[in-house]
């Protein structure tokens, strides 16, 4: 490109100056970064790139990362960029406990803060496991630089005694088969070694794969990212890709403000719901949305869904197909290319000046991974939202996994306080569970939890399961791991620990699920539910101090995204002074 920012035009400038003349402060610098071993001509008056990475030793989903980084250098160093590596919070799903969802803020404001403090020009964000990418691209938003995402990719598909496996879905499937007594030890060891076989998020359309979908989407990433394989060699060529990129988005000064748009978050509401997407998602691009300055409401979701048909076959929300097989069918570009009358197609992108661009030529090579609009596998979007007195502020449900016999079921109430006690008693015969019982789970919400774990998928009960009962109603204020399945109603709001009507229900009360009239009411008359909420105490602060302590004083709901107040709230934050 011919229009390049001078070295004075350029943000890091204010640290490095130029010359004695600049100062005490830029002489400290300088002399800081020939410390590190770097030549002047290395970085002076060039873009300075952070490269934010998200690796560890702990987290399966990012292993990879520390060599993507050097992929991206690779591009920034080719641009004319100077990039940096910062090491960031790896919140891995499968090993953070509680949830790495009580962490998602927490990395979205050392984002933030890191991204704002020094001398940065532009950032690469490296993400993938499922609140990563949320959180990332929360932060980022918030300082509003040049910004580029890398999606960490999905793993191999996983293999078993001829069975393709897809993590998280067919662990689910299995462990209740075990349960009902169909597989025992042997065939559990062997899964143990076949469900995930390499690095990468999970291959199903989890909720990792759903985020990395709706940031490219967005518009976030470079065309094509959010499918990659972890281990395909185009993800390391995209990496660099994403290297290149950046330096010019620094040069051409395209924030994310520019890029993430309330039509922006419109689209990629629709990706999700066309993808049979995770619900997860519905709490992360409300607050993402809301990091953005765009308002973005339950009501959108439930509008979008109305509008857009689940093209992506992929499990758990289709009924055969992984992420690399959505990858070479191809990917989200021939995905948005059977819907681009729903999508607002003259909005920009990182990587070109309208999403128009990014799409055209875009195709579709494996008509059943990727269905026509003629033969989808839902009519309408995957998930839905539903009110009533019960969840006044709203709830979701993922209907299209779901046996469409529960989508409208009137059963007695089971209530569970905890999922400690949950999982003590779910298989004691004198609570009387049968296949119509509507199993409910409070205490899980984001106070409650605390950080609203994936607990909403509750277990079925042993007999049930040997019984051939895969399925059953299920309600919580709790979220559900996007590679699950099942009638599992989730992010009733107000969530039970502040007083939600979720708090008043009691064992043998009908609660009724309409998903087509978008209804969930529990049958007991107003008098007696004042009576109950007069009676009704607050538990106890799950913190007394740290980090938690803050989690529980400044956490929003779930129907508006489960930010930070602090954070969520409007108003401008200035550069530090580095003279």
């Amino acid at each position: 490109m011919t229009d390049r920012k001078s070295p004075e035009e350029l943000r890091s400038h204010q640290w490095y100056g130029s010359g004695v003349s600049s100062g005490l402060r830029s002489f400290s610098h300088r002399a800081r970064t020939r410390q590190l071993g770097y030549l002047p001509e290395e970085h002076l008056g060039k873009p300075v790139i952070a490269i934010l990475n998200t690796w560890s030793d702990i987290n399966p989903c990012h292993v990879h990362l520390r060599d993507r980084a050097q992929a991206v250098k690779r591009g920034v160093w080719q641009a004319g960029g100077f990039p940096l590596e910062f090491p960031v919070s790896t919140l891995s799903e499968t090993f953070q406990k509680p949830t790495p969802m009580l962490y998602r803020n927490l990395l979205a404001m050392e984002t933030e803060e890191l991204l704002r403090s020094y001398p940065v020009d532009g950032a690469v964000l490296m993400g993938g496991c499922d609140k990563s990418t949320p959180a990332l691209l929360m932060g980022a938003a918030s300082v509003d630089l040049p910004a580029v995402f890398v999606p960490a990719g999905p793993m191999l598909p996983g293999h078993w005694r001829g069975e393709t496996l897809g993590s998280g879905t067919d662990m689910w499937k299995y462990w209740d088969d075990m349960r009902a007594g169909l597989i025992g030890d042997c065939e559990m060891q062997e899964l143990e070694s076949g469900l995930a076989r390499s690095p990468g998020h999970c291959m199903t359309m989890g909720t990792a794969s759903t985020l990395t979908a709706a940031a490219e989407a967005l518009g976030v990433t470079v065309p094509g990212a959010s499918s990659i394989p972890a281990v395909d060699s185009g993800h390391d060529r995209m990496a660099a890709a994403a290297g290149l990129r950046i330096v010019e988005l620094v040069h051409r000064d395209r924030k994310l403000s520019d890029i993430l748009t309330a039509d922006a978050f419109e689209d990629a509401v629709t990706t999700v719901l066309g993808l049979g997407g995770s619900t997860n998602a519905v709490i992360h691009l409300i607050a993402m949305a809301s990091r953005a300055g765009v308002t973005l409401t339950l009501d959108d979701f439930d509008r979008i869904a109305r509008t857009v048909p689940v093209l992506a076959n992929v499990r758990p929300g289709g009924r055969t197909y992984l992420m690399e097989d959505f990858h070479f069918a191809g990917g989200l570009p021939g995905f948005l290319s059977r819907i681009p009358d729903l999508l607002h197609l003259d909005r920009p992108t990182v990587a070109h000046d309208t999403m128009r661009e990014q799409i055209a030529g875009a195709r579709v090579h494996h008509d059943d991974v990727i269905r026509p609009r003629d033969n989808p596998v839902a009519a309408e979007g995957g998930v839905a939202v539903l009110r009533g007195n019960l969840c006044p502020d709203g709830a979701v449900i993922k209907h299209i996994a779901a046996e469409p016999h529960l989508l409208k079921h009137t059963g007695p109430a089971v209530v569970f306080d905890d999922y400690k006690a949950m999982q003590r008693t779910i298989n004691d015969p004198s609570l009387g569970i049968t296949a119509d019982s509507v199993l409910v789970l409070r205490g899980s919400g984001p106070k409650g939890g605390p950080g609203m774990p994936e607990y909403g998928m509750l277990p079925i009960p042993d007999h049930l399961l040997k019984q051939g009962v895969r399925d059953m109603v299920r309600i919580s204020d709790a979220r559900m791991s996007g590679t699950s399945y099942g009638a599992c109603v989730l992010h009733v709001a107000p969530e039970s620990h502040v007083g939600g009507p979720l708090a008043l229900v009691r064992t043998g009360d009908p609660i009724t699920l309409d998903v087509e009239a978008r209804t969930l009411r529990l049958e007991v008359d107003d008098e007696e539910l004042e009576r109950r909420r007069a009676a009704w105490t607050p538990p106890p602060a799950r913190y007394e101090r740290g980090y938690g302590a803050l989690y529980d004083e400044q956490i929003t709901q779930a129907d508006t995204g489960c930010d930070f107040e602090f954070l969520a709230r409007p108003g401008k934050v200035q550069d530090p002074y580095a003279g």
